[in-house]
């Protein structure tokens, strides 16, 4: 495979990234969910997961706004980075922040 080294190292980032994601997806999801899953999902479901999710989408290109409404949830929203956040390419509203995030994220990777 060819091409700018750049590039390259972003794309395997992203698929890492979508895989991450796609592992706890299946583990909130599947009944009997295989250890190797459960895992992945206990190790993002932390302060600590928030922010790995949030650093691999800053380097896709994506800025995170994420805001607790009092006890009734978490709400996370990806947009296009910069400063006009008016497109929004993912969001997701749970009851934790680390939910939000991961699914807000799988929303924004799996837009066109």
């Amino acid at each position: 495979m060819t091409g700018d080294p750049a590039a390259l190292e972003l794309a395997r980032r992203r698929q890492l990234l979508e895989a991450t994601l796609g592992a706890a997806r299946l583990a909130d999801t599947a009944a009997g969910a295989p250890p190797v899953l459960l895992q992945c999902r206990r190790w993002l479901d932390r302060w600590t997961g928030v922010g790995l999710v949030a650093a691999g989408m800053a380097r896709q290109g994506f800025d995170l706004q994420l805001t607790r409404f009092g006890n009734e949830g978490w709400r996370a929203t990806f947009y296009p980075a910069g400063r006009a956040h008016s497109v929004v390419a993912g969001s997701a509203w749970e009851p934790t922040p680390w939910q939000a995030v991961r699914r807000a994220a799988w929303a924004a990777l799996s837009r066109p």
